[in-house]
């Protein structure tokens, strides 16, 4: 099943982004997010899941790090970013680092 198609099937069971943890990304580093819907097939990979320091508003903040291609580089703004463990995510990426051969983004759950 394509990450697209998982997306669509999982929404009505998909946790909202207050309800998403760590602990549900951190099984997933090293595998392929998509980018949907965007032109042609983008992904991206889940290299990182960072622990940040708790406070009032989320006691489990936390920050995920993707990689994707060099080109095209996303413009940071919402996405939707699907996996067939996660369904669909609509969440903000932003562009933090770049190499000679990929580019890494960041989402960050505050």
């Amino acid at each position: 099943m394509s990450d697209e198609a998982a997306a669509e099937s999982t929404s009505s069971t998909a946790k909202s982004l207050d309800e998403l943890r760590p602990g549900d990304f951190q099984p997933l580093v090293g595998e392929r997010f998509t980018v949907v819907p965007n032109e042609g097939d983008f992904g991206l990979e889940l290299v990182d899941v960072r622990v940040m320091r708790s406070h009032r508003r989320r006691e489990e903040p936390f920050a995920l790090l993707f990689r994707g291609p060099r080109q095209p580089v996303l413009p940071q703004r919402i996405y939707t970013v699907a996996h067939a463990k996660t369904g669909g995510l609509v969440i903000f990426l932003v562009p933090v680092q770049g190499t000679a051969d990929s580019v890494e983004y960041e989402a960050v759950f505050n």
